[in-house]
């Protein structure tokens, strides 16, 4: 018995002592793993209070780097634009800049050319980078895309060039032709060419000033606001009332078919002066003794019903390189006919713009000495009606608005609508 209570009382002190020493191993445990190590000080940095908040609503593409260059923070914009990839900045102007800006606390600025991402053509991206030091630890980078306002600058830039050249031509004229009136007064029959001349140049000079505040208009202005249901129909006779005069004195005969009693939805006065300046175009480079032919109809496309209004004519056609550009402000395929017949070169833009801002497009199909055919396609005017009122608030439109898609149907041909 005496032996078996040794036994007993033996295991119970070695028992004793295991859990003492268990717990003091699981105590020593925990207080090595609350201990902040070397590595633990230089990962997982935490976030100023307040800051993450304001990256999530800032418009930029902010990134927070930390003292090795690792992201610690990147807002979606960041990614989108190809700044962050595998965790690390992938711009290495802009990586130099966080650390230089991480050595003396400077802020820096710099405006960079970035390669377009995704994008094979050589397209390049202009941002402003601007880094600043975010405490003492991290570096705080805020992007912003400069693209879209470099391209509005220098459209603006270009449209106001050519606004200067387009009016100096005409202000240029009358003041050599005032002179020349001045100069032969003593001449009745001279002053009485250099005067008609001088109306000539008068009438181009109020044609383009017409068309630069027409098109200011069809930009600015939302058409739905005043919209109604237009009978295409009508637009299709005061667009031939229009050109009757010129179509008569070159001896061309207009022609209109196609569907009957269609309606759309819309400015009338935009939809009229969109379709006025095709058939205007058309009788302009037609050559005499030929047909312009003008027809409607309905067509289905996945998006719902349009309306399209053919427009052609059999005039000089134009080339594959041109048919890109007919629709851009002041482009002229044939500048010595635009100026016999006193074109300013806005008139498509206008079409453009006006089909853009009422949910259509305008294209173009042409072959060199064969013709052809600008083909208005609008939404018919119960759905587009009903668009309005589910959206009615519109985007402004900028000069690449309403991209036409030549391939995206095939327009009207000649013998549907020239009888």
């Amino acid at each position: 018995m005496d032996v078996n209570a040794a036994v007993a009382a033996a295991a119970a002190i070695a028992g004793v002592l295991t859990g003492v020493i268990a717990m003091l191993a699981f105590r020593w445990s925990e207080r090595e793993q609350k201990r902040p190590t070397r590595t633990s000080l230089h990962t997982d940095p935490v976030l100023p209070p307040g800051v993450d908040t304001v990256l999530s609503v800032l418009r930029s593409s902010a990134v927070v780097l930390d003292e090795a260059d690792a992201v610690v923070k990147a807002s979606s914009a960041a990614y989108a634009l190809g700044l962050v990839r595998g965790g690390r900045l992938s711009v290495e102007p802009m990586l130099q800049m966080a650390r230089d800006t991480r050595r003396d606390g400077e802020i820096r600025q710099v405006e960079l050319d970035l390669p377009r991402r995704g994008t094979g053509r050589g397209e390049a991206l202009a941002v402003s980078a601007r880094v600043a030091p975010l405490g003492s630890r991290l570096v705080l980078l805020l992007v912003e895309d400069l693209t879209e306002a470099r391209r509005i600058e220098a459209v603006r830039r270009d449209f106001v060039a050519n606004v200067s050249h387009e009016l100096k031509t005409p202000v240029g004229a009358l003041s050599l032709l005032s002179e020349a009136v001045m100069d032969a007064s003593d001449d009745p029959e001279a002053v009485e060419r250099f005067a008609g001349r001088m109306q000539i140049e008068a009438t181009r000079l109020t044609n383009l000033v017409q068309e630069l505040i027409d098109l200011s208009r069809v930009q600015n202005d939302d058409p739905l606001e005043d919209a109604e249901p237009v009978r295409v129909d009508e637009l299709v006779a005061e667009a031939i009332d229009r050109c009757r005069h010129q179509a008569g004195a070159k001896q061309i005969t207009m022609a209109a078919g196609g569907t009957a009693d269609l309606h759309v939805w819309g400015n009338r006065g935009q939809l009229a002066a969109a379709l006025g300046n095709l058939v205007e175009n058309a009788v302009n480079y037609s050559p005499a003794r030929t047909r312009v032919g003008i027809a409607a109809r309905r067509v289905t496309v996945p998006g719902g019903d349009y309306v399209e209004v053919a427009v052609t004519d059999q005039g000089i056609g134009i080339s594959e390189k041109d048919k890109e550009r007919v629709f851009e402000r002041f482009y002229r395929v044939d500048p010595a006919r635009s100026r016999a017949t006193g074109g300013t070169g806005l008139g498509l833009a206008i079409v453009k713009h006006v089909a853009a801002s009422h949910g259509g497009e305008v294209t173009v199909w042409s072959a060199e000495g064969q013709g052809s055919t600008f083909t208005l396609r609008l939404p018919e005017a119960g759905a587009a009606r009903d668009r309005a009122l589910q959206h009615p608030d519109l985007d402004d439109l900028d000069d690449e608005a309403g991209e036409s898609n030549p391939d995206s149907y095939e327009p009207l041909p000649a013998p549907e609508v020239l009888p």
